[in-house]
């Protein structure tokens, strides 16, 4: 096991190697990195929004309004064919996805589905796959009586190509912000994820976002008043009422006919009129558009004209002369930013369909800034708690541990810049926590190789064994780990991805350098010093040899347990949980005050001020700065979004604002339904893999300690009142993890001394394996702790309840694996003469195995 052969030297030294020339960049300034030659690597992790600023918006498909305008067009064509095939209709009614037609002469009914059967032709299924989709079914319910209803397939057909128009149209408006590097990219079937890191300016984005921009140009009805069909009366057939963008609005009649619409447009430029210098913007037709728009101005000359921008009457004036060169001009009470804005939304092209927003977050570039130091300030505080506690526990062993801890970290970097992943705050949690569980691997070695040595085996020999016994160990305990952190990233979103990503890579190089580096490490020490007794710390936490009779007191810890468990249930359902808006919906607000101290009283009356009156708003961290909770307002997803821009008007004069969160009912319902089901999900497949590896009682006792972590867990959240969000769903599961690692450890001991002691009553052989192990969970959740302490201390107030959930749920962890884990089996009857014979019917299979090769 301490061999090392020169190849196997080589390739270990190399891999470190390459990790250090790659994390290397992420320590240097970006200008310091440019000056060095093409072929060194240069590039750097890539930071979340929450580090370097930026917003991430999730849109989504108004599937209500694609479906009525495409009614809409459904109800014109059927109207328009069935007058061109000269067939009289008494009614042509649309509702919901069904157009209605109603013949005068019901004897025409065979020709009216001749007339309309084109309607129904099937379309090429396209992105949906091969084949064709059925739009439109036309039936005949009655007769004189024809229906065409828009098929279910129909609409997903339009809502499928809806999303690939909308993300090349949204790329485009998001690229005329000039940012860099935008994530533009489908999620579901009727979703768009939109992420602009470093962007300054994130109201800009979303007025972008949020608009159809939909341009049309058509007459304005002169033959009735505006007002009075503002007033209720009935506006003349093929007309409609719309409203200006002035304040008040002025009602306007115009043609629903659009004479000239946006599709025909190649540019549009903001300027300035040239008499009265107001903003403009400046637009020029294609040769199909400029020929349609000279033909209607030529024909109308001292007609008002209507620029319509989303069912908005941007401006109606006079046309005083025919406008035959192809370019007009927009205007309207623009400011010089809207015209701009409007520009770009004419440049890029309309919307097929409304895109609504349901999620947003936003974070301040300072805010960022302020996250990167607090995470660099809590990483490495962490790492030198560990660094020192190693080196004061173990000796020149904590040398080597230390060693392979930074090079761990280092490989990890590397990792996370080769393949583009994005780290995020939990990420630095997640590098954080790896920092403290990585020595779990070392210490689970120095620890075997310390009872080795006990039992009597030389310095050589019992670092060869140690390292040959612990392997099998620290796999099983970090797959347990590594199944919560894959469950985390399937069913996780945002930051919390980023968290499971790193801790995954995290728990993969932490088992490469422990058996590897590590033990190359210890290899070339033995051959090089050939020592006769293994190093000693300057600390001991547990005696080398105890003998604590955990076993005497499983009862009364039981009932201990399920008392504190009911209590916890009985606060869930009572207290209850501060759910934050990701699982409620809502918005949360974090400001700055630009001078002085954040007046809460203040901030609360400016916003019932502007109509935000259920409004929670607190000290947050500093003094200078507050946090503004809102939540769910009536009106869906859409209204939710107005919130952030009412109390922006409100306290923008004197608070900057840091971080933006929206979340729609939508979203926070299918966020709480993820978290259930990502529990559920990685608490059974840690169950089938104990299951796997050990037995069934093994299993179902790691469950119970671990269901018993959780509901702890949960009920000191519900008496803290700390808030419960999508970070400490995260918590939840990593704790899982963590609890399982120690669980496993242990019953990875319990199953080698029952195939080693036959006939060792079943209590005391717990009590020995509690025992054995008892110096190991001591040490390994020491260092957790102090890394998870630097964190809670310097890692700044949005990841507190997070780490403080970690905190209490690796201590509890513990405890339960000594108290819960391990006395469980003795209600299940385990017997050490099961695995004693289980051992002999092995070793006899392998005995003829090999007798049968012989």
């Amino acid at each position: 096991m301490l061999y090392f052969s020169p190849w196997k030297k080589f390739l270990v030294l190399l891999t470190v190697a390459v990790g250090i020339l790659y994390a290397a960049p992420n320590f240097f300034p970006r200008q310091m990195l440019d000056q060095l030659p093409s072929f060194v690597p240069k590039q750097q992790v890539t930071l979340g929004l929450d580090l370097q600023g930026g917003s991430y918006i999730l849109l989504e498909i108004d599937r209500q309004s694609l479906q009525g305008e495409r009614v809409q067009t459904l109800s014109d064509d059927a109207r328009q064919t069935l007058r061109t095939a000269r067939i009289g209709y008494a009614g042509l009614s649309d509702s919901g996805t069904t157009v209605t037609v109603r013949l005068r002469d019901p004897a025409q009914a065979d020709a009216a589905l001749e007339a309309l059967q084109p309607l129904a032709t099937p379309l090429s299924a396209g992105m949906l796959g091969s084949g064709s989709v059925s739009e439109v079914a036309i039936a005949q319910p009655q007769p004189g009586v024809i229906t065409l209803t828009l098929t279910e397939a129909g609409v997903n057909y339009r809502l499928t190509n809806a999303v690939a128009q909308s993300i090349e149209v949204v790329r485009r408006r998001v690229d005329e912000l000039g940012t860099t590097e935008p994530l533009i990219q489908r999620q579901g079937d009727d979703r768009i994820m939109v992420q602009v890191p470093g962007l300054e300016d994130p109201q800009r984005l979303k007025s972008l976002l949020n608009q159809t921009a939909k341009l049309s140009f058509r007459l304005v009805d002169q033959t009735a008043s505006a007002d009075e069909v503002a007033r209720g009366t009935r506006p003349p057939a093929g007309s409609e009422l719309l409203y200006t963008n002035d304040n008040p609005p002025l009602p306007i009649l115009v043609q629903r006919q659009i004479m000239v619409s946006g599709e025909n447009l190649t540019d549009a430029q903001a300027g300035f009129d040239s008499q009265t210098n107001q903003p403009v913007v400046n637009i020029r037709f294609d040769s199909q558009g400029a020929q349609r728009f000279g033909a209607v101005t030529q024909q109308n000359v001292g007609s008002p004209f209507a620029i319509v921008l989303d069912e908005e009457v941007l401006s109606a004036p006079n046309i005083r002369e025919p406008i035959l060169g192809g370019q007009a001009q927009i205007s309207g009470n623009f400011t010089v930013q809207s015209a701009n804005d409007l520009s770009v939304l004419l440049r890029a092209g309309a919307l097929p369909a409304t895109l609504n927003i349901i999620e947003e977050r936003t974070v301040g570039p300072g805010l960022g800034a302020d996250s990167i130091a607090a995470g660099e300030m809590a990483g490495v505080i962490g790492s030198i708690f560990v660094v020192l506690f190693m080196l004061a526990a173990y000796g020149f062993l904590g040398v080597l541990a230390n060693i392979a801890l930074v090079a761990n970290v280092l490989i990890l970097f590397a990792i996370l810049t080769a393949i583009g992943a994005t780290l995020t705050l939990p990420g630095i949690a997640g590098i954080v926590l790896t920092v403290g569980m990585a020595v779990d691997s070392n210490v689970l070695i120095f620890e075997r190789i310390r009872d080795e040595r006990r039992q009597g085996r030389s310095v050589i020999q019992s670092i060869d064994t140690g390292f040959q016994k612990a392997l099998g160990t620290i796999v099983d305990a970090n797959i347990t780990t590594l199944i919560a952190a894959v469950v985390l990233f399937f069913l996780g979103s945002g930051p919390v991805r980023g968290f499971a990503v790193t801790l995954a890579i995290g728990i993969v190089t932490t088992v490469f350098t422990a058996f590897t580096l590590t033990r190359l490490l210890a290899s070339e020490w033995v051959r090089r010093r050939r020592p006769k007794e293994l190093p000693r710390g300057f600390i001991k936490l547990v005696p080398d040899v105890t003998a604590i009779r955990f076993m005497k007191i499983r009862l009364q810890v039981f009932a201990l347990s399920i008392f504190l468990c009911l209590a916890s249930i009985v606060m869930l359902f009572t207290a209850g949980l501060n759910f934050g808006i990701d699982f409620t919906g809502g918005t949360v607000i974090e400001v700055q005050a630009k001078s002085g101290a954040a007046d809460v009283g203040d901030i609360r009356e400016r916003l019932n001020a502007v109509g935000i009156q259920e409004s929670q708003v607190q000290e947050f961290g500093s003094e200078s700065e507050a946090l503004i909770r809102v939540g769910t307002a009536e009106g869906g997803d859409t209204a939710q979004t107005a919130i952030v821009q009412s109390a922006q008007q409100a306290l923008a004069a004197d608070y900057d604002f840091r971080r933006t969160e929206v979340v729609g009912p939508t979203v926070s319902g299918e966020l709480a339904w993820a978290a259930v089901i990502g529990v559920l999900a990685s608490l059974l497949a840690i169950l089938i893999y104990v299951w796997i590896r050990f037995e069934w009682q093994f299993a179902v006792g790691a469950i119970i300690a671990t269901v018993n972590d959780v509901i702890l867990t949960l009920g000191f959240l519900a008496v803290t009142q700390l808030e419960f969000n999508l970070s400490t769903v995260a918590a939840i599961l990593t704790i899982v993890g963590y609890s399982l690692n120690d669980t496993v450890v242990i019953y990875d001991r319990i199953r080698e001394n029952l195939r080693r002691f036959k006939k060792m009553p079943i209590g005391d052989l717990l009590d020995l394996s509690d025992n054995e192990m008892l110096a190991r969970t001591v040490m390994t959740t020491m260092t957790t702790l102090l890394a998870l302490f630097a964190l809670f201390i310097f890692g700044g107030e949005v990841i507190r309840s997070f780490v403080a959930s970690m905190l209490f749920g690796v201590g509890v962890g513990a405890l339960s694996t000594i108290f819960v884990a391990a006395p469980v089996l003795i209600f299940f009857k385990l017997r050490p003469a099961d695995f004693a014979a289980k051992k002999e019917d092995e070793e006899a299979e392998r005995a003829g195995s090999a007798a049968g090769k012989a």
